[in-house]
């Protein structure tokens, strides 16, 4: 008869555990992959004929005796190289 109680216990615990659990939501939907974005080439390096910093040939600025980084390093540059 105890093991008949004991069981019944244990069901009903059970069944209000059941209860008290909030229910486990469906994760939301996942946003819409994206298109894959095309990458740009890659660049040329060059360096700074002052400093020697290397960086993209698009963002150098040209001068005499090569690419550099900063007007004023091209500037500095120049001036102690003197004109051609």
């Amino acid at each position: 008869m105890k093991y008949l109680l004991l069981i019944a216990l244990l069901l009903l615990y059970l069944l209000g555990l059941k209860r008290v659990r909030p229910k486990r939501s469906a994760p939301p939907p996942s946003p819409p992959a994206a298109a894959p974005v095309a990458e740009a080439p890659p660049q040329q390096m060059v360096s700074c004929a002052e400093c020697g910093l290397h960086l993209p040939q698009d963002e150098a600025l040209p001068g005499r005796g090569g690419h550099f980084c900063t007007s004023e390093h091209r500037a500095s540059f120049e001036a102690r190289r003197g004109p051609y």
